[in-house]
């Protein structure tokens, strides 16, 4: 039987309630992906943590994890964050960068507000080529908000495992 894991960055707490959606419905363990230095979660700073997310991006800076994260024992790793500047955060690419998902399968989901995946699974592939991506689940943000049990639903269904 295959071992799940759900990891997610979130913010805004939108890409939480996805993952929380997705290990309920999975039965996986779930894990946030801790920032050493957390982001202003106040939504009323949007435009502040957007300029901030945007130099991150600019400077191709690498935000460094604060939680170590065993995904050795995991066969099936989704993976969920929220979009920022039509990309993942850069932490994401932090855990590309300091993790081996060689073998796995990467099961990405974002949140976003227009943008859809943003070309980030295809990103994922090109980050991890000997993992297996499977197909990821964008979200909208708003619909998030409202509740998400059955567009995971629908999402898991195409999945044998």
């Amino acid at each position: 039987m295959s071992k799940n894991l759900v990891l997610y960055f979130s913010v805004y707490g939108t890409a939480k309630l996805a993952a929380e959606e997705i290990a309920k419905q999975t039965g996986a363990e779930l894990v946030e992906i801790e920032p050493v230095i957390p982001y202003d979660s106040d939504k009323s700073h949007y435009n502040a943590l957007a300029r901030y997310a945007k130099k991150e991006h600019d400077e191709n800076k690498r935000p460094k994890i604060k939680n170590k994260i065993n995904i050795d024992s995991y066969d099936n790793i989704f993976i969920g964050y929220p979009m920022w500047w039509y990309t993942f955060p850069m932490i994401i690419y932090t855990l590309f960068d300091e993790y081996d998902f060689s073998g796995k399968n990467i099961i990405p989901f974002n949140t976003h507000m227009g943008s859809s995946d943003g070309g980030t699974y295809q990103t994922i592939a090109e980050l991890e080529p000997n993992a297996r991506v499977l197909k990821g689940l964008p979200l909208e943000m708003s619909a998030v908000e409202k509740g998400c049990a059955d567009s995971v639903a629908k999402w898991l269904e195409s999945f044998n495992f």
